[in-house]
């Protein structure tokens, strides 16, 4: 049997002791400093950006994009981003809005991603602090050394005769065990990138709430388009049931001589297209209430209910001046840029404050003997000052890069509050022409329902034939489905109102005017 190997840790090891012994010989002090990383520019980092900087972007252009674009995503992000277990929860019977909204900001995935994020910079956070804080360590050696002094370059030449100092002595064995402590009093540095890190905890934060408004808007928007398609479903029900009844009577008077065949073929075809666009609808409404299990992280289904549809009601009673200023002081996204830029302008402060001088006082106590000697007690305190005096322009670039940092901030969230404004502004736009819409769409619902009564009498009394009929019923479909989708498009925008003034979630009520114990 062939000799064992040593193993790679053994030799890892045997060599990281003769280091130890090296260093320790020559009474070489080996001082290594871990700096608090950040996603502002902090000064000294030189690191790529983590993730925390890749959210916080994404969260800052989701928050400058248009609205429309960032509804389509969020309706596609939503569907696909539900956590691993979230999907194994059954829905029946009937499912109200608050609960599918509710659901959704607890299930949806992208919000465990970001409650992670958070929780990534508020350990950024304690690593910042801790260097403000005093660092005591424990330590125990066990030394065994043999030297040779003429190496060392000490030499020995005593004129005396017979007396004589060994160039080599050893082999000797030293024991210690002490406690060390160490206290920055003064590091403006350090204290600056402990501020900018607390803001960047603010942003990520502030970066949770605005996902839970995009994703209870994405709930909101499945769930009325879903009514919608409910009722486009009931209403062609019913342009089913006056087609098959039309149809009916026209072989009824064909077999009286008051008919051709081709009303009859015509009131035929009127029925077999009024099925198939219900079958259509049909399938396009169980398509929407499954992508609503699917947001509100319940198990993919169609077998259950929505809740009553909601009443025509016009806007919100506020102000355009009342609007925007109520945006200004929720809107998470907002929130989070002012954020950022704070933690850019201490970074900055930070990175200038390299040049500041910086107190360090320390100490250790402990006790170590010798082979066949007594323990002794040692100790040691002292104090250190310092003072950057020159490091090739090193801080003049960290300043440099945090100032590009702290300016690229303020104008993201400049753009943002103008998006804002603009978002706001077309929300009131499109909420005066989505009610001048429903006005007339239900006005002409009652013209064409009343000019199909008209024909209707006419053809069942013989006078004309079921052409004037199939085009009255036709219009009256057409109006129909205009008043659901004018009715539909008020909702919306209500709903992307109530994202532009912020906390969506919270809004619903307030802006579909749902009734206090209801949905």
């Amino acid at each position: 049997m062939s000799a064992r190997k040593p193993s790679r840790s053994v030799g890892r090891c045997l060599a990281l002791t003769a280091v130890i012994l090296v260093v320790r010989s020559a009474n070489v002090v080996v001082q290594v400093t871990v700096r608090p990383t950040s996603d502002v520019g902090l000064a000294s980092t030189g690191q790529p950006p983590t993730r925390l900087a890749v959210a916080a972007a994404a969260a800052a252009d989701c928050g400058r994009s248009h609205a429309a674009d960032t509804l389509r995503f969020c309706d596609d992000a939503a569907v696909d981003s539900l956590a691993p277990d979230a999907s194994t929860q059954q829905v029946s019977g009937v499912l109200t809005l608050k609960d599918a909204i509710q659901r959704a900001v607890t299930h949806n995935l992208t919000i465990l991603g970001l409650t992670q994020v958070v929780n990534e910079a508020r350990g950024q956070q304690q690593v910042a602090r801790s260097r403000l804080l005093p660092q005591v360590t424990g330590e125990f050696s066990a030394l065994g050394q043999r030297l040779n002094l003429a190496a060392l370059g000490l030499q020995f030449d005593i004129p005396v005769p017979g007396f004589e100092i060994e160039r080599v002595v050893g082999p000797f064995s030293v024991l210690d065990i002490r406690a060390r402590l160490s206290q920055t009093l003064v590091d403006i540095q350090a204290k600056q990138n402990h501020r900018a890190v607390e803001h960047v905890v603010r942003a990520s934060e502030f970066s949770v709430d605005d996902a839970q408004d995009l994703i209870a808007l994405a709930a909101g928007r499945t769930y009325v388009e879903a009514m919608a398609a409910r009722s486009r479903v009931e209403a062609t029900r019913a342009q089913v049931d006056t087609a098959t009844a039309i149809h009916e009577k026209a072989v009824q008077q064909q077999d009286a001589g008051l008919a051709t065949p081709l009303d009859v073929k015509r009131a035929q075809v009127q029925t077999l297209a009024a099925r198939q666009r219900l079958a259509a609808l049909e399938a396009a409404f169980a398509k929407l209430k499954i992508d609503l299990t699917r947001i509100s992280g319940l198990t993919p289904t169609d077998q259950y209910d929505l809740d009553r549809d909601f009443p025509f009601s016009s806007g919100p009673p506020l102000t355009l001046d009342e609007a925007l200023k109520e945006a200004l002081d929720r809107r998470s996204d907002l929130k989070a840029a002012e954020a950022q830029v704070q933690a850019a302008q201490l970074a900055v402060a930070a990175a200038r404050a390299q040049r500041v001088p910086s107190l360090t006082l320390f100490a250790d106590y402990g006790a170590n003997r010798a082979a066949g000697l007594p323990v002794a007690n040692t100790y040691l305190f002292g104090g250190a000052v310092r003072l950057s005096i020159w490091e090739g322009g090193r801080i003049a670039g960290q300043v440099e890069q945090a100032m590009a940092t702290m300016n690229r901030r303020m104008a993201e969230r400049d753009d943002l509050r103008a998006q804002v404004e603009a978002d706001i502004k077309k929300g009131y736009a499109d909420l005066r022409a989505a009610e001048t819409a429903v006005t007339v769409a239900e006005l002409n619902v009652e013209v064409t329902r009343e000019t199909l009564g008209l024909t209707r009498e006419r053809f069942e009394a013989g006078v004309s034939d079921n052409l004037a009929v199939v085009q009255s019923q036709e219009s009256l479909a057409t109006a129909q489905l205009d008043y659901i989708n004018s009715v539909l498009s008020h909702n919306l925008a209500k709903i992307n109102l109530a994202r532009s003034l912020g906390r969506a979630a919270a809004n619903i009520d307030r802006f579909l005017q749902l009734a206090p114990g209801g949905r």
